[in-house]
């Protein structure tokens, strides 16, 4: 099914990786719908960015499927990769390179005419509040403002959806919420899914649908009111504590 009418904006079938004996993924199985914000709620190791680099194509999965915008990543990797923005957990910025240049480097992999490059560079770098900076190295922003630049350069080939592995690891409280915001100030402004990976539950509260992955398994996928509806708990942390105690094929 092309781009302009899958209903998904991502769709995860099955799929499994192991290193060596130890089973990273198992069975996983997951959507995300056009526009809809999906957080991947998991401990470290639960196989978040496992998950992550098999959707951008850094690693092959023994089985199962994923579909980009109704794109088959096996058989079209070119135009389902090229449906995805992405913020990796571990910073990708050339730092000696302006944040201006950063942009346009990033445009040139997707093959963007330079015209539209320099023009949705600027777009991109004043809705992040990044113009004034666009000359200075990007070694001279604070570390919000790297990431508000990896943001700016992930969403300027107008993604279908964008993944966030762990993005704001690193970052203080006040720039944690300044990403958040801007993020979904970007998806009502431009209607891109999100994926947000992470292991806080405050930053899942404002979610569509929460799934928990713990051990390689999804435990839980609805929303954050069904979470705390069907583990009995009064708050995300203590329902997300519980699911997560246990081995993930243990009843909960």
């Amino acid at each position: 099914m092309p781009d302009d009418v899958s209903p998904l904006a991502l769709l995860v079938e099955g799929l499994s990786k192991s290193y060596g004996s130890r089973r990273a993924l198992d069975n996983v199985s997951l959507s995300v719908g056009r526009g809809e914000f999906v957080a991947l709620l998991g401990p470290n190791g639960a196989g978040k960015s496992t998950l992550f680099q098999l959707l951008s194509g850094l690693f092959g999965a023994e089985s199962g499927r994923i579909m980009v915008a109704g794109h088959d990543l096996k058989t079209h990797p070119t135009q389902a990769l090229a449906r995805f923005g992405i913020v990796f957990q571990q910073a990708t910025l050339d730092l000696e390179l302006s944040v201006e240049a950063n942009m346009r480097f990033h445009a040139g992999l997707h093959g963007m005419p330079s015209a539209l490059a320099r023009s949705r560079a600027a777009e991109m770098l004043e809705q992040f509040g990044l113009s004034a900076r666009a000359k200075e190295p990007a070694r001279a922003l604070s570390g919000g403002a790297r990431r508000r630049l990896e943001l700016a350069r992930a969403l300027m080939h107008e993604p279908t959806i964008l993944l966030m592995d762990e993005a704001t690891v690193g970052l203080d409280p006040a720039s944690r919420l300044d990403l958040l915001r801007i993020v979904n100030e970007m998806r009502a402004k431009r209607g891109v899914a999100v994926l947000w990976a992470t292991h806080l539950c405050e930053e899942v509260d404002g979610s569509d649908r929460v799934i928990v992955l713990h051990q390689g398994h999804v435990l839980k996928d609805c929303s954050p009111g069904d979470l705390l509806r069907e583990t009995g708990k009064p708050t995300l942390v203590e329902a997300f504590v519980h699911l997560t105690a246990a081995p993930a094929n243990s009843p909960s």
